[in-house]
């Protein structure tokens, strides 16, 4: 009812209401702090290029309710394509003779909410897909101060040691690769699910008496994203962002709309472009729990 608050500020068309709801925050962008976005709207591109490729990974068209398909490039220049994501609703025209605020409203909601939520899953489902490349996963680190099972801090003291692991492991396998990247200027993500939040934060707050003033047992920069669209709950990621890790927007959501004289239907249907890979795998480590 903001949007439409007078009888003349009432939509006479479909994509009327949708177009309104981009005003909308996307309810997921965490991921747009990981990958380098680059925007391409403007452009005639096809995709982009990505030289000195580090066992990448890239990914193809994924529609509503298909399960995504990723691939492993090769060589030292891949080139990363945009593909079309799209699908459409259709609104029975007595909705708008009838000023159904209400079911015109939470349609345009949903439809636009699930655009972005396919744009969103398929690039965290692209951070996923790097496990199957990784030799294995950061082991969980025993406690540094050798607290016991079941003490206080014993879960936090343990993670944090992991953390500190995996963000060593990164630098190491970076140094050499031209990023300018050191333990002074280094700043990592970590990206878990939200079943792990607390526990995580534990482990960023976690100091070595447990008590305020003592030092921190966290020696790197570490930033935590939250999700709800990681398909595995039972791990989490520490990732070196941006550099390699590159997404490209052809076309934002773009809608069009037709009427089907027979249903007395107007469809509207909405459109995105976009692409995206991770061209060095040592930026991510993923991390175990137990």
């Amino acid at each position: 009812m903001q949007y439409f608050a007078t009888l003349n500020d009432f939509p006479a068309t479909p994509k009327e209401v949708v177009d309104k709801y981009h005003q909308l925050a996307v309810y997921d962008t965490g991921f747009e702090e990981i990958f380098n976005i680059r925007d391409y709207s403007n452009s005639r591109k096809d995709g982009f290029a990505i030289d000195t490729v580090q066992s990448g990974l890239t990914f193809r068209k994924m529609m509503t309710g298909e399960k995504l398909y990723v691939y492993q490039m090769e060589g030292e220049r891949e080139y990363v394509f945009f593909d079309y994501y799209g699908g459409a609703l259709g609104w029975h025209r007595s909705l708008f003779e009838n000023q159904d605020y209400w079911g015109l409203e939470e349609n345009a909601i949903e439809f636009r909410n699930e655009a972005y939520r396919i744009r969103a899953a398929t690039f965290y489902a692209l951070i996923e897909a790097v496990a199957a490349l990784k030799a294995a996963d950061i082991a969980w680190q025993a406690h540094p101060d050798g607290v016991a099972a079941g003490a206080r801090g014993y879960l936090a003291g343990r993670d944090a040691a992991t953390l500190n692991l995996a963000a060593q492991t990164i630098l190491l396998a970076l140094q050499a690769k031209g990023y300018g990247v050191s333990p002074q200027n280094a700043s990592f993500i970590i990206l878990a699910p939200v079943q792990l939040r607390a526990r995580i934060k534990q482990a960023l707050a976690y100091t070595y008496d447990n008590v305020g003033g003592s030092p921190a047992i966290i020696d790197y920069n570490f930033r935590a994203i939250y999700t709800t669209m990681l398909t595995v709950t039972d791990h989490y990621w520490v990732i070196f962002p941006k550099k390699k890790l590159v997404a490209g927007y052809r076309m934002d959501l773009t809608t069009f709309t037709d009427f089907d004289i027979l249903s007395y239907t107007d469809t509207v249907a909405g459109w995105m472009a976009f692409g995206g890979a991770v061209a060095d795998i040592d930026q991510l480590e993923r991390v175990d729990i137990v």
